[in-house]
């Protein structure tokens, strides 16, 4: 292996990085067949074509996100985090397998959608930070910023698996079928957890009941102006330009006229694009803070060309420009918080900004929705592009401004370059 692909992945060579990894690699490539699966079930099967029903769905999957927030980041940092883990990742695999009897046996009704999503959507709640933070309880801070960018990749490679396969198995067998093997799938991190080598993970401080507790973590980011600026960068983006369930499903049915393999096409092209921007975020030895303009500049610009892409093929290969700029956005927003952050506040920081990217969707996606459906997937698109594009001034990041952002984030670059230090003598377990 050569010296850059040997840097690229080096947290591969920690025996538990390792099995958490492969774990999670099956058990995301699930998630994405059920989101697919999801999609497709209400605008083909349960409604005729109805984007809004599709937002509806996506704003109660992560509605949660945002009303939960508090406590979802206080309990990452007050209790055992694998213990955590195994009671999120086996709800959600309960879940997933009741919708599919339902939909198997023919008798899934939209409601049972949306009630199912908003299940889903609290039991992802409490576990989207504590797997973002159980992280640097696997590789410790030297190797973090790799680790996470690693973790990208698998996440982005199962986004790229996930729909191609949910359509091949929607065409074939059924949509229920991507439910019940989405349920499977938990198996194999439910496992990779079973395996660990607990003698030699890095736990992280644990946050203690006191008064003010689930709140300080919004105190702490909003003393912060730099993560402030990402925080703000990170909502404009997700609750406008994230939505593509609702993109790529409306132009796949209303604008393309294609079938389930693809729309399944479609989201695993969108993935490619997310693979390679994770590669290379993994290849750098810090995030930086200019990589999240360039990322949003892209996103803006790719956002517009997918609008006027006149056909199937060259809306494709726009979702790839897409997924690089999505990747670069949110793979660095992510490394920047954990690594400049104490390490007793990183569930609560990253439920906050999980919460704010994600839980602005339930904000944008009915809107998105009704603007696919009265005003066509194009215009839909364009109003994620005007969004995304113009956060520079929004989140205080223009010229005038970038002198207090520069004396703002201080604190965050001494982080890494205490980070970069640990690269050579790494944290003690």
């Amino acid at each position: 292996m050569s010296v850059a692909a040997a840097g690229t992945f080096r947290s591969l060579r920690n025996y538990n990085y390792r099995v958490w990894a492969a774990g999670a690699l099956v058990s995301n490539t699930g998630t994405w067949m059920q989101r697919a699966a999801q999609d497709w079930l209400v605008l083909t099967e349960l409604t005729r074509h109805n984007a809004s029903a599709v937002g509806v769905v996506m704003a109660l999957q992560f509605g949660p996100q945002l009303l939960l927030m508090p406590w979802t980041g206080f309990a990452a940092d007050h209790f055992n985090q694998r213990r955590l883990l195994v009671a999120t990742q086996a709800t959600m695999g309960v879940l997933a397998l009741v919708l599919g009897l339902l939909t198997v046996t023919g008798k899934v009704a939209l409601w049972h959608v949306y009630v199912f999503a908003f299940l889903f959507g609290c039991a992802a709640a409490f576990d989207a930070p504590v797997r973002q933070t159980f992280v640097a309880e696997l590789v410790g801070d030297g190797e973090l910023s790799n680790a996470i960018a690693l973790n990208s990749t698998s996440f982005n490679a199962a986004r790229m698996v996930g729909p191609a396969v949910a359509g091949i198995v929607i065409a074939s067998i059924g949509t229920g079928w991507a439910f019940l093997l989405n349920a499977a799938s938990f198996m194999a991190v439910l496992g990779s957890i079973a395996l660990l080598r607990t003698s030699e993970l890095r736990p992280n401080a644990r946050a203690h009941r006191t008064k003010g507790g689930m709140t300080e973590g919004f105190r702490y980011v909003w003393s912060r102006r730099d993560l402030r600026a990402i925080m703000i960068m990170l909502f404009l983006i997700g609750t406008f330009g994230l939505n593509f369930p609702i993109f790529i499903s409306t132009m796949a049915v209303s604008v393309f006229h294609t079938d389930a393999r693809g729309f399944g096409l479609l989201s695993s092209t969108m993935a490619v694009g997310t693979i390679s921007g994770a590669l290379l975020a993994a290849g750098r030895a810090q995030p930086r803070f200019v990589s999240l303009l360039l990322g949003a500049a892209a996103f803006g610009a790719g956002c517009t060309l997918a609008a006027l892409a006149p056909s199937y093929w060259l809306f494709a290969g726009t979702l790839v420009l897409i997924g690089v700029a999505a990747l670069t956005v949110t793979n660095t927003s992510n490394a920047m918080m954990q690594l400049s952050t104490e390490p007793r506040m990183r569930g609560r920081v990253m439920a906050l900004r999980l919460g704010v990217a994600l839980g602005g969707t339930p904000i944008g996606a009915p809107i998105v929705g009704w603007v696919a459906d009265n005003l066509g997937p194009r215009w839909a698109l364009g109003a994620g592009r005007g969004r995304g594009g113009r956060f520079r001034g929004r989140a205080g990041c223009g010229p005038r401004h970038v002198g207090a952002h520069r004396r703002g984030s201080e604190r965050m670059k001494r982080a890494l370059r205490r980070s970069r230090g640990s690269l050579v003598h790494p944290a003690s377990p």
